[in-house]
């Protein structure tokens, strides 16, 4: 998929390599980063790291999607409802859910449904169905495949590299689109997104993101090498101790594409949604530090008093860094009070910790005891902490990310209730609770990490 992206878009290759040298410099001049990286198992990850982004219109196309996922170990993580923030779609993130399986294949592809139901106009919400209706997204070959690989269990060599090759097949660009100029241009005055959605044969990439050490060196060379980025960096403002998700991209590139007309031929157009993203990757958040990061981002975006935007940037990361201020920069203290996941690791350094492995009962770690008894541990040297990245996404940073690109940084007014259930549904499953797995990894690491504690006490 990376290498059909940097062919359709060229300035995807030079953003790869963009970051690929920031990286490499961050490496060099900041050991310890180095080193929690080889801790986690991220370090050899990091330069094939990717998430992408599709956009789909049906029930039956986010079904069908799942069980495609499934082939490759790809669960649906998360729901996300992007409407309150003006863009009409539901969400979910298809990826690993283990730490090996992450390690190993660390990609992610955020996957939205369109909302017909959030289209005012009737006979346009039904124009747009009907188009929808007509296409098939998914080659007869894949859905083969897909039905071959649950009956067996599994696929065989020359079978996974058949499926790859049809796979591949859904997320291609194509430039004739199946609808009408005078359709498009009327979707496109709804929104920029429902246009990309029901006016063409599939749901394209439209974006590849590779994961950078430092998104703002790389925001800020960007402009030098001839790539526009956006004006805001979405998310939290930079930090020693990075939490969740940093994200910047460069602007939707105008594509020449082809309208079918009544006679059977094609009108001339251009079509704008396709656009390089880069991420930088934090640490997990607990519920409650997410609630706090929730309440100190609202406070700067109320403080601006508008949509963050080239104007008012400046005035933006002034009142985001004053804001987080409140939230605290350093993993022990993350750690301490119970703001952000960890794995545990076991230190050899031949202290005697039969004492304080007495205390522990990995079955109720989150008592006041056993907290303790874990604190004493860490002071001690016996136990060391490494943040567990965030693999999953941010509403607010993505619908950022969606309305920048597709050049509407208006806020649209989407009104209606948001619907987990519909979305499963259509699904066809229940979303995986992204803050359990992140509890579930810290609690499997605080076990193993006890277990090997117990065997040198």
């Amino acid at each position: 998929m990376s290498e059909m992206y940097k062919k359709e878009v060229p300035l995807y290759g030079d953003l790869i390599d963009l970051v690929s040298d920031v990286n490499t410099e961050t490496l060099a001049q900041q050991p310890e980063i180095r080193q929690q990286l080889e801790h986690s198992g991220e370090l050899t990850r990091l330069n094939m790291e990717r998430h992408g982004a599709i956009r789909l219109g049906t029930a039956a196309e986010l079904s069908m999607m799942r069980r495609l996922f499934a082939v490759m170990g790809m669960h649906p993580v998360g729901y996300y409802d992007l409407a309150p923030a003006g863009v009409p779609v539901h969400s979910t993130a298809f990826r690993a859910i283990e730490t090996e399986s992450l390690n190993r294949s660390p990609f992610r592809v955020f996957t939205s449904l369109l909302r017909l139901d959030l289209i005012a106009d009737e006979q346009l919400r039904q124009e747009a169905r009907a188009a929808l209706d007509q296409r098939q997204i998914f080659t007869d070959n894949v859905i083969d495949l897909i039905e071959r690989f649950e009956q067996q269990g599994g696929l065989t060599k020359d079978e996974s590299q058949q499926f790859v090759k049809e796979a591949l097949e859904t997320f291609r660009w194509h430039d004739n689109t199946p609808v009408s100029k005078t359709l498009y241009q009327s979707l496109l005055a709804q929104h920029g997104l429902i246009a990309d959605v029901v006016g063409f044969k599939g749901p394209h990439i439209n974006h590849l993101t590779p994961r950078t050490l430092d998104i703002d060196t790389v925001q800020a060379r960007m402009q030098g090498k001839g790539i526009a980025p956006k004006a805001i960096i979405e998310g939290p403002p930079k930090r020693d101790c990075p939490i969740l998700l940093r994200q910047t991209s460069f602007k939707a590139l105008e594509e020449a594409v082809s309208f079918q007309n009544a006679e059977g031929g094609y009108d001339t157009g251009h079509h704008s949604a396709r656009f390089g993203e880069i991420e930088q990757r934090g640490v997990a958040l607990t519920p409650k530090g997410r609630a706090l990061y929730d309440k100190l981002l609202n406070q700067a975006r109320e403080q601006l008093g508008g949509t963050p935007n080239e104007h008012n940037a400046a005035k933006y990361y002034q009142l985001l860094d004053s804001a987080f201020e409140a939230f605290p920069d350093d993993y022990q203290t993350l750690h301490d009070e119970g703001l952000a996941y960890f794995y545990y690791r076991a230190v050899d350094d031949g202290v005697d910790m039969s004492t304080a492995i007495s205390d522990l009962d990995t079955s109720a770690s989150q008592t006041e005891t056993a907290k303790q008894a874990i604190a004493d541990l860490i002071e001690q040297g016996a136990v060391r902490i490494d943040p567990i990245v965030y693999e999953d996404f941010l509403p607010v940073s993505a619908a950022g990310i969606f309305q920048s690109n597709l050049h509407d940084e208006k806020q649209s007014d989407y009104q209606g209730p948001s619907n987990q259930q519909e979305f499963e549904q259509a699904l066809g499953a229940a979303v995986y609770d992204e803050l359990a797995l992140y509890q579930r990894l810290q609690s499997q690491s605080l076990e193993l990490c006890l277990l090997a504690l117990d065997s040198k006490a």
